[in-house]
């Protein structure tokens, strides 16, 4: 593991997925996905909007898409890193400024959201587990993430 301070291990119902954070590339967004983390704010969260060959979305306490936390929205840090395979991005409004807490893993190439929706991280671990989350927009019975939190913390 590169930095455990910038991992997060994400069990969730299908199983173990591990993220390299990219304190580079969106350093407002990560302190964030830590801050959030290490409240327990994602723990039993669901995948409410899984698109199959696309993303899987989660990060809504309501579970409806419209949720976030109580923290003001972030600055958008948008970034030419590709929305390809496990990569890990901020879901927003159509207001570029509008992320908070709902993000999306990708599953295949999803480049028209490039420089449009802030990268954050990359599945370096456990993309298997993120291709068996159930699909649906909304899903039906879904997938959720058990827990999450920073691999420092963990140990």
């Amino acid at each position: 593991m590169a930095d455990p301070e910038n991992t997060i291990i994400m069990e969730t119902t299908k199983g173990r997925v591990v993220i390299e954070l990219r304190p580079d590339l969106a350093p407002g967004h990560v302190e964030r996905i830590k801050s959030l983390a290490r409240q327990g704010f994602y723990d039993n969260v669901v995948f409410h909007r899984v698109i199959d060959g696309f993303m899987a979305q989660t990060g809504d306490p309501t579970g409806t898409g419209s949720g976030g936390s109580d923290l003001p929205d972030l600055k958008a840090e948008f970034n030419a890193e590709p929305h390809v395979r496990g990569i890990c991005s901020m879901a927003r409004t159509n207001a570029p400024h509008s992320a908070n807490s709902q993000f999306f893993i990708v599953f295949d190439d999803a480049r028209f959201l490039d420089k449009q929706y802030t990268v954050w991280g990359k599945v370096t671990e456990g993309m298997e587990n993120v291709d068996k989350i159930k699909r649906g927009e909304p899903v039906r019975d879904p997938d959720r993430i058990v827990s999450m939190k920073v691999a420092a913390d963990a140990a």
